[in-house]
């Protein structure tokens, strides 16, 4: 039983990792029917940033603000150069464009940082264990856990009860009439992809001190992402948060009950090969039910 809460621990703070990813995605993809494949490199800015102002002011936490506010800068940057050229066009000028920037993006962090890797030191508050229902368990997870449902509910109360959040949900409803209304839709498409890059990198810096900080570390979850926003619904937080925690609890329990599952019939070594495939496949075949059921995703871009 401690084991299963311990996993099942793992997994809503894997969730919400990704939640935090897939949800700038889900805005940008939803608000303004941009393909980015480039927000996993934003992503990855974001670890880069966080190492580099951490060791600069001797602080995790305010090196994870700067890291914040630069990716949301560099966001916005990109958007007012790149994305706006990319605007009504296909989707497939997109895919093109933004491949384009993730190459980009590569070589500039290997001009500015090196090739080699960079390492995000916790500070030592955080890499002592915390006790949870009797259990010890990780302090740097749990807190993960707290600021993503913090980031979670503040992104709600923007979208839902807030002035540009209605701003937002108009302009994913009908941009050519709020347009007409008078409202810079360029600066809140800005506004937006902004946003959506500061969350990536916030999701990018938090798990920079588990995972090594490397060139292209954003490309394989960004996938995860893509997933995510498929079956939660294109467009909806809402969507973009439940399916963020089923992907994370079906990968990290697939992980940690599958080898043992699969001991019973195959040998260990091939078991521990084969328990890690299946769990990813078990994501993929999620969203081919979802699309079979419910081809919008779980919750339309209405219900935010």
């Amino acid at each position: 039983m401690t084991l299963f809460i311990e996993q099942c621990l793992n997994g809503l703070q894997f969730g919400l990792l990704l939640f935090m990813l897939a949800a700038g995605l889900t805005l940008v993809f939803g608000i303004m029917d941009l393909v980015n494949l480039a927000h996993g490199s934003l992503y990855m800015l974001g670890a880069y940033f966080a190492a580099t102002f951490a060791a600069f002011t001797g602080s995790f936490v305010l090196g994870a603000v700067l890291a914040m506010l630069a990716t949301l800068l560099v966001g916005m940057v990109v958007e007012v150069v790149a994305m706006r050229r990319l605007y009504g066009r296909d989707h497939l000028d997109h895919v093109l464009g933004t491949f384009g920037l993730i190459l980009f993006f590569n070589e500039a962090v290997r001009l500015i940082w090196g090739p080699a890797g960079l390492a995000l030191p916790l500070p030592g508050w955080l890499q002592q264990p915390i006790s949870i229902l009797g259990f010890q368990y990780s302090a740097y997870k749990f807190s993960i856990i707290v600021v993503s449902l913090i980031v979670a509910g503040g992104l709600y109360a923007l979208v839902m009860r807030t002035r540009i959040g209605m701003l937002i949900r108009a302009g994913a409803s009908n941009r050519e009439m709020v347009g007409a209304l008078g409202v810079n839709i360029k600066l809140l498409y800005t506004l937006v992809f902004g946003l959506g890059a500061a969350l990536a990198g916030l999701a990018g810096l938090m798990q920079a001190p588990i995972l090594t900080v490397q060139i292209g570390m954003g490309e394989n979850i960004l996938i995860l992402a893509f997933v995510i926003t498929v079956i939660g619904g294109i467009g909806s937080i809402r969507g973009a948060l439940v399916a963020a925690l089923l992907v994370g609890f079906i990968d990290t329990l697939g992980r940690s009950y599958l080898p043992d599952m699969l001991r019973e019939v195959l040998s260990p070594a091939a078991a521990s090969t084969l328990a890690p495939a299946l769990s990813s496949m078990l994501i993929y075949l999620l969203m081919a039910v979802v699309l079979i059921v419910k081809p919008e995703g779980l919750f339309s871009a209405g219900q935010r």
